[in-house]
């Protein structure tokens, strides 16, 4: 407001001038014909009355010069304010383009005023009513407006950012905890959809928190509808963001859920784009555990499959699903490679590797080893059951 009031003023008084030396050149002019009118020419004047009316001749012509020139600025006037606007916008927008010479908004408000300051001490009263002054603080003003817009920007950007970093760690923090911390992280997430929704970072935690509240669900239709509300958004996760092997890997997983759930073709479809999911996910981080038992669990169903399973998945498909207990063992040692101690679940499926295999020395190591560890999960605790049943025939 300040700056257009100050544009505003100066078109006045320039109008203002324009008028006032249009009324004194009219004024003279008419002076000057009566006075001619009343004279026989110039040889007839004394000399210092000739020399007067010479000197008021070329003070018209000076006088008919400088008000062409208001006329024009005048015209100019109206498009002068947008002109430094445009100018100072662009030098603006060059000093974004580089880091290394963009201030913050506060020190910009110094460094003008500073030089407002300065440039104030240095002019006199009346240069700070030319045009050359009010061109300085139109220029220091429109420094300051934009300063303050790239600052509004700045917090629009940093902000959203950095809401969104708090809001992911008490997201991760909530994950370790009770079934009421797994709900509420739910929760959460889904009151920010809106805001993050279109950021991969939330979507695969919205698709871990889907498999969590699963977990902790006590009835089969509330399980079916979570592992179908959530497959739908890692649909959505994967698409949003190719490169996110979180987006992937728990894609995968909630696409193994669902097989609990689904017809037999439906089954197997699944089972295909798990196994899709989970290779990109270690594609794209190949030092991820997680992904590397979750594989090994994938082989190790596959071998387990009958040939009636076989055949319908040859049937459906073109060709069935195909792996070994081999291909399954190296999955679950690599995911022991990456992190020693992964988890008690992990050790169980060595030890049924091993079993299967006919190794069984190795097998009563994986399984004494699953012994010894604390249960952190409900996978855990089924392993437990599993050790149960395992440990005895094996000797342990």
């Amino acid at each position: 407001m300040a700056l257009a009031d100050g544009g505003k003023g100066l078109v006045l008084g320039a109008l203002a001038g324009v008028a006032g030396v249009g009324l004194a050149v009219m004024c003279y002019q008419g002076y000057s014909s009566r006075r001619r009118a009343s004279w026989a020419g110039p040889n007839s004047l004394p000399t210092g009355q000739a020399e007067v009316l010479d000197r008021l001749e070329a003070l018209h012509q000076c006088v008919s010069e400088l008000k062409d020139e208001m006329r024009a600025l005048k015209n100019a006037l109206p498009t002068l304010q947008e002109q430094v606007r445009e100018e100072l916008r662009g030098r603006d927008e060059a000093r974004r383009a580089s880091p290394l010479h963009r201030t913050t908004p506060t020190r910009r408000k110094r460094a003008v005023g500073a030089i407002s300051s300065t440039s104030a001490e240095a002019r006199s009263s009346e240069e700070a009513e030319s045009e050359g002054g009010y061109m300085t603080a139109l220029t220091d003003s429109d420094d300051e407006e934009i300063s303050d817009e790239e600052q509004r920007e700045e917090e629009q950007e940093e902000q959203p950012e950095d809401k969104l970093s708090i809001l992911l760690e008490r997201i991760d923090y909530l994950h370790h905890g009770t079934e009421s911390d797994k709900r509420e992280s739910l929760n959460i997430l889904l009151e920010q959809r809106e805001e993050f929704g279109q950021n991969s970072r939330l979507l695969w935690r919205l698709l871990r928190a889907y498999s969590d509240v699963h977990d902790v669900s006590a009835t089969l239709e509330d399980k079916k509808t979570i592992a179908e509300t959530g497959k739908k958004v890692g649909e959505e996760a994967v698409s949003l963001n190719p490169t996110c092997a979180d987006s992937h890997r728990w894609y995968a997983i909630m696409c193994g859920i669902m097989t609990e759930y689904d017809t037999v073709q439906n089954k197997i479809k699944n089972g295909y784009i798990f196994k899709d999911h989970l290779d990109k996910a270690i594609e794209l981080n190949p030092q991820d555990p997680l992904s590397y038992y979750l594989l090994g669990r994938w082989c190790y169903s596959v071998a387990q499959l009958s040939w009636i399973e076989r055949k319908v998945a040859a049937t459906l498909f073109g060709e069935p699903p195909s792996a070994t207990i081999e291909d399954a063992l190296t999955h679950f040692l690599k995911a022991d490679e990456i992190k020693p101690g992964y988890s008690k679940v992990n050790y169980v499926y060595l030890a049924k590797c091993y079993r299967d295999l006919g190794q069984r020395d190795k097998a009563k190591t994986m399984c004494e080893t699953a012994c010894s560890m604390n249960s952190v999960s409900k996978e855990d605790e089924d392993a437990q059951k599993d050790l149960e049943l395992l440990c005895p025939a094996l000797g342990v």
